[in-house]
């Protein structure tokens, strides 16, 4: 994002179809200052990225109401402390007016209160009380905020009880249509259902009350020079009505019951696209469950320590700096680092790892993860929108609001699609009461609205958006975080993927794999004497050394004298002796003669990619220990399984040929480039890509960012650096390979989905209009089938949620 853009994302009510969320983006892009929107049918949701000196996002709000929608705020009230007059609360309105995300802010000076409307997707409540206390006030959340999860509640009961309503008055319509099958006519039918009057009377509330929102909706889209869905219903539904009201009204004085009323077909046409929205939004809904599951993850309270007492406070109202309890079985509210105790933490929330770590003074702890049976004192470092747990569902939120470059297609169509629609319906129309049925108006009229009817884009507008969410979505719960729809889109067409050695297919750190005496020597009195030389060494080798001959439970003797030998080992008495741990050379310098056996076994050693010291006690041989970044223990079978998947499998590093190869041998990885610099990895990713190949880069340290961004996809180990994660385009949280083969997987099966959608809505409706045109379907089998094709690519989408990797 460049200096001069801002971005801004919100909710928006009222879109109904693919042509909505065109038009909005659309209009949109037409603003001055706004260089990217992107509007998502699926989320309800607007992402737009503007120039903050030409416009801002009053101006964008104001927009999306002009083109006759509704942008979803929140409302919430404080209690403020600190004020004195009225240049105070004016104070206090004017910074809340200019923090991002505010769309008012009232205070009231008698009554000591704010009142502040605002976009819950870029400030929340402890935001807007961080910046009251900032200016020297105090602010405290007033009452409990209704937020968007339960404004969409509200709006979906609100449904339900609108359905359930046109649903009673169009029954006894129903009714009188089906009694008049050849089929029913066993069934009792009530004389008063066949007054024309009754069914005008029955058919009105349902039309111009209840079916006041596609009028409303239609009236909005044709004023901005577009149509939509609620044009298609709104003319066909009133084609329906309107024809009925005027065999009603030329039935005055016959006093005879009329059978060719429609007024059934408009009032159940609207009731079964009410249906089906309801059942659209239920599965709209599901379709979040990942959030919704990443959110519940987090702590709702927090012990904080605030003058000497301990006070259980929300955790929006935690700050960095204060002093956290965190007792046995509570989860951490925040990220932080340990003052004080020691306990087991559960970290697989993040890392996937069931077995607790072990957390002592100095080390951090994230929210959200599981204190399993010590007492902590924490210090918060990171709260809020800051704490890993929330840039997590920030990454995933994007995720599932961004578009997919399939996507461009459907909205090509959408754009398009109801002016055609409406030309191929009259000119059904026309065909039917001119040359195939001359004078039958009713039949000429029945083909046109079911035309209209049954070509609804919904289905064209849910068919990408809602896969992106159900794949983005699962595939966090298993620690995959795709940034984008486009990289989830992208991920299955890698064909080489290229594995940085340290800290991705290995641990990262080196550890003591081996221990060989010499004759005579006992393998505990080799390490006592070994690590007590090491202890006061500060190189990395000899911190693993020492760290795995603690492991072994052995003690270590008592050092007298230390002197490190630059390049060749080091140098200590202990024990009243002197000891020597070091390289060949250094051996051969100091006189100690070392048997050609273990020279032997050096060489198979460093054959094996680990690296091996010698041992000596005064002046002679006494044994040999070496250390490894050991692969980790995933690593063989992921690289097999991308083998298997026909993928190039390349280790790349900066170690020696030698080294390198025996790690990948270890891993099962056949290619090694090795001896690279770690500004010569971008320039093999670009050779490989070069060669025709799609590049994936999977890395961990900021020495691979450069590679990570330059590649078609780059994948960060998550246990690594915050560099290697922003600079890539999927960051696998759990540091398994394994994920890699995950990540294609899902992509893959992602993609296959959407295109399953995309046909099926496009089949539905290549099928469904010649059908409705050539007579075969009434209108109101045309409204069911419409309402079904929505639900049904809703609900394909949703399988995804079920996929096991």
């Amino acid at each position: 994002m460049s200096a001069a853009q801002k971005e801004m994302s919100f909710q928006i009510e009222g879109m109904t179809c693919a042509a909505c969320s065109a038009r909005i983006e659309k209009g949109l892009k037409r603003m001055d200052g706004v260089q990217e929107a992107n509007v998502n049918l699926a989320l309800e949701r607007a992402a737009v990225a503007f120039d903050p000196e030409v416009t801002n996002e009053a101006a964008v709000r104001h927009k999306v109401e002009q083109l006759g929608y509704h942008v979803v705020t929140e409302k919430a009230e404080f209690h403020l402390t600190g004020m004195t007059c009225a240049a105070c609360s004016a104070r206090i309105e004017k910074v809340l007016g200019k923090l991002p995300g505010i769309v008012q802010a009232n205070v009231n000076l008698a009554l000591e209160t704010a009142a502040v409307e605002y976009n819950p997707s870029e400030v929340s409540p402890s935001d807007i009380v961080k910046r009251v206390e900032k200016i020297g006030y105090g602010a405290v959340v007033k009452e409990e905020k209704l937020n968007v999860e339960e404004q969409r509640k509200q709006g979906l009961k609100r449904q339900q009880n609108i359905f359930f309503i046109s649903l009673v008055l169009s029954l006894p319509l129903l009714w009188a249509m089906v009694s008049h099958f050849s089929f029913t006519a066993w069934i009792p039918l009530p004389d008063a259902l066949m007054n024309p009057w009754v069914q005008l009377a029955l058919a009105t509330p349902v039309q111009f009350v209840i079916g006041a929102q596609f009028y409303i909706g239609a009236y909005k889209s044709l004023r901005s020079g577009s149509a939509n869905m609620d044009v298609l219903v709104a003319l066909g539904t009133s084609a329906a009505y309107f024809y009925s009201l005027y065999l009603t009204l030329a039935s005055l004085g016959d006093g005879g019951h009329m059978v060719e009323m429609y007024y059934e077909t408009s009032a159940v046409l609207i009731t079964l696209i009410l249906l089906g929205k309801l059942f659209e939004a239920r599965a709209k809904g599901r379709s979040s469950e990942a959030i919704k599951k990443l959110m519940g993850l987090q702590a709702k309270t927090a012990l904080v320590e605030r003058n000497g007492e301990e006070l259980q406070v929300p955790i929006e109202e935690v700050r960095a700096g204060d002093i956290v309890h965190v007792k046995p079985g509570e989860k951490v509210p925040v990220d932080g680092i340990i003052l004080e105790g020691q306990s087991a933490v559960d970290e697989s929330m993040l890392t996937g790892e069931s077995v607790p770590v072990d957390k002592t003074v100095g080390d951090t702890v994230i929210g959200a993860t599981l204190n399993k049976n010590g007492f902590l004192k924490v210090q918060a470092v990171k709260v809020g929108r800051d704490t890993a747990l929330a840039q997590i569902i920030k990454v995933v939120e994007e995720a599932q609001g961004s578009k997919a470059p399939i996507q461009r297609l459907a909205d090509q169509i959408s754009g398009i699609f109801v002016p055609i629609v409406v030309g191929i319906a009259v000119l059904a129309f026309v065909f039917w009461y001119f040359w195939a049925a001359p004078g039958d108006f009713a039949g000429a009229l029945e083909k046109l609205i079911a035309v209209l009817v049954i070509a609804c884009p919904c289905a064209l507008g849910l068919a990408t958006p809602t896969s992106i969410m159900a794949g983005s979505g699962r595939a966090a719960e298993f620690g995959i975080l795709f940034k984008g729809g486009e990289h989830l889109e992208l991920t299955h067409r890698i064909d080489t993927v290229l594995l940085d050695k340290t800290g991705t297919v290995t641990n990262g750190a080196p550890v003591l794999t081996d221990v060989l005496p010499a004759e005579g020597i006992e393998e505990a009195e080799l390490l006592r004497l070994v690590g007590a030389a090491e202890k006061q060494s500060e190189h990395p080798l000899a911190q693993a050394i020492v760290t795995g001959i603690a492991e072994k439970g052995v003690g270590l003797a008592a050092v007298t004298a230390f002197s490190a030998i630059p390049g060749y080992g080091v140098k200590a008495e202990a024990d009243g002796k002197e000891i020597l741990v070091g390289t060949r050379r250094l051996m051969q310098e100091r006189g100690v003669e070392v048997p050609q056996a273990a020279m032997d076994q050096l060489t198979e050693l460093e054959q094996a990619g680990k690296t091996a010291m010698l041992a000596a006690a005064d002046g002679k041989y006494a044994g040999m220990i070496a250390v490894a970044d050991t692969i980790k223990t995933t690593s063989k079978q992921a690289v097999r399984r991308l083998q298997d998947m026909g993928l190039t499998v390349i280790m790349i590093t900066g170690d020696n040929e030698r080294t390198a190869r025996a790690i990948a041998a270890q891993a099962g990885i056949r290619e090694v480039i090795a001896e690279v610099l770690p500004d010569g990895k971008a320039a093999e990713v670009k050779r490989l890509q070069e060669q025709g190949r799609k590049v994936s880069m999977v890395g961990d340290g900021i020495n691979d960012a450069p590679a990570l961004a330059l590649a078609d996809i780059g994948m960060a180990i998550g246990t690594g650096t915050d560099v290697a994660m922003e600079a890539a385009d999927i960051t696998l949280m759990r540091g398994d390979l394994n994920s890699i083969a995950d990540a294609i997987l899902m992509s893959k099966l992602t993609i296959r989905n959407i295109k399953q959608n995309l046909f099926w809505a496009l089949a539905y409706n290549a099928l469904g209009i010649p059908i409705a045109a050539a007579g075969f379907l009434a209108p109101w089998l045309a409204g069911a089938a419409m309402a079904f094709s929505s639900v049904s690519v809703v609900l394909n989408a949703l399988r995804l949620q079920r996929i096991k990797l």
